[in-house]
């Protein structure tokens, strides 16, 4: 328990349902939104560690945590970032096999490839 809170400076509760959750469920909107406007995946990172500062606002202001602790604040930030690029990749990937059924298809839950079109005969 001791190197928990050493680590994300925050009860495991709290770490569960604000930031877990929460934000969480914050970072996956945040990375599908970006898919779905054609953004860059990179755009990401930076919503990301907005999320962040967030999540230690609330910690703070809810909870009594720490505000100013940048151990809790990184980590948090990138399994919040994890959590958009995962939402990014599973949007990707469904948004390019029925934009363009005819060029991709499905390869497994993250990605997809190029039908071969050189089958002409």
């Amino acid at each position: 328990m001791m190197a928990w809170a050493a680590c994300f400076e925050t009860t495991p509760l709290v770490f569960a349902g604000l930031t877990l959750l929460f934000m969480g469920s914050c970072a996956f909107m945040s990375g599908q939104a970006l898919a779905l406007t054609w953004r860059p995946a990179w755009h990401a990172i930076p919503y990301s560690l907005l999320l962040g500062l967030a999540d230690r606002f609330l910690a703070y202001a809810l909870f009594h945590q720490r505000l100013t602790a940048p151990a809790g604040f990184l980590l948090s930030s990138f399994i919040l970032m994890g959590m958009a690029f995962l939402a990014f990749r599973l949007t990707r990937a469904r948004q390019m096999v029925t934009q363009y059924p005819w060029l991709y298809r499905r390869k497994g839950l993250l990605s997809w490839s190029a039908i071969d079109q050189s089958g002409i005969s």
